[in-house]
């Protein structure tokens, strides 16, 4: 039977195999420091406006690979918020966005598609499926 891995794990796995081959690590680094903590997770709201600005700036740059990576832990901080069951949560939706911009990301980044899978689909040894 295939392992399964709740979505804080795969995020906090994601950030730690993304922030190597990333430049900007700032905001990767507050997000690994809130995983663990449940307590922390309402500063995910807060962390989310920074990053969007972060965000809004490397797109008037024209920095793809910037806004991919922030565009990815922008949705890592709201899932982040939505999880912990605080009020006034960003759109429910957003769990679902977390895989698709982990791709975006690793595409702009040269890495392999198959390693994201690694990350958020483990399965047990010797399984196929």
């Amino acid at each position: 039977m295939p392992m399964t891995k709740n979505v804080v794990a795969a995020m906090r796995d994601l950030v730690d195999f993304f922030e190597p081959y990333c430049t900007e690590k700032s905001t990767l680094d507050q997000l690994r420091q809130m995983f663990p903590d449940r307590s922390r997770w309402q500063k995910a709201h807060a962390l989310f406006d920074h990053i969007r600005h972060k965000t809004l700036n490397a797109i008037k740059q024209e920095n793809q690979l910037l806004v991919a990576q922030y565009a990815f832990e922008e949705v890592c901080a709201k899932t982040l918020y939505n999880v912990g069951g605080h009020p006034a949560p960003f759109d429910p939706d957003s769990p679902y966005r977390v895989a698709p911009k982990a791709f975006e990301l690793a595409r702009c980044l040269n890495l392999d598609d198959l390693e994201i899978v690694r990350i958020i689909a483990p399965r047990e040894p010797g399984t196929h499926n």
